[in-house]
């Protein structure tokens, strides 16, 4: 069984932003909500709500950024 890196999407109030993805990265998008969707049980109804997600995952895994978010302000 493939391992996603998300799982179940938690409720939570959300802040509303307009974006434009590239077809392809909409493409991948949908297909990802549809493995997701086969791994968790629960279907995906708005691929759209796994961008929030996936993006905290980026953050939270992404080494150089929680440095950078550690250091001291200089400047």
């Amino acid at each position: 069984m493939t391992k996603l890196k998300l799982s179940a999407i938690p409720d939570d109030k959300p802040v509303k932003i307009t974006i434009e993805l590239p077809a392809a990265v909409h493409r991948d998008l949908v297909a990802y909500a549809e493995v997701l969707g086969r791994e968790t049980g629960q279907q995906v109804a708005d691929p759209a709500k796994l961008i929030a997600p996936m993006l905290a995952r980026f953050m939270t895994t992404d080494r150089a950024f929680g440095r950078a978010r550690r250091s001291p302000k200089s400047g």
